[in-house]
């Protein structure tokens, strides 16, 4: 029986992020294919969606390497972003359920790289 009287934070699926070596390249490949414009972009990461809606990222990854599906040799290369309100609150809970975060956090002001119970990563973001 859970008796923790505290409220959840809210999560809302967000995005689905792929690594890759040129952000911009692949994002104009997607937006073409799913007439879906950029709601934000910069150098290293450019998201595609609609307001309000669930998107689609793509971040560089500087020693990219593609996967080579389906000969394991290269795994797939895919994270999913969730949207918070509070990133401090959000991380809480997601630790307190399993996860874990990795000591290295590219800009933890803005989103946080957390592992799974499994180790997969993911995202809390207020960005989206």
């Amino acid at each position: 029986m859970d008796t923790d009287t505290t409220s959840a934070p809210v999560f809302r699926y967000a995005a689905v992020t792929f690594d890759c070596p040129d952000p911009a390249a692949l994002a104009r490949f997607y937006s073409g294919l799913l007439d879906l414009p950029a709601v934000f972009s910069s150098d290293h990461f450019v998201l595609l969606g609609r307001e309000g809606e669930a998107g689609l990222g793509f971040n560089r990854l500087t020693d990219y390497r593609p996967p080579t599906w389906p000969d394991p040799d290269q795994e797939k290369q895919a994270h999913i972003e969730l949207g918070v309100d509070d990133l401090d609150a959000a991380q809480a809970h997601v630790l307190a359920r399993g996860a874990s975060a990795p000591a290295s956090q590219p800009d933890p002001d803005r989103w946080r790289v957390l592992l799974d119970p499994a180790g997969h990563p993911f995202c809390i973001s207020t960005l989206v």
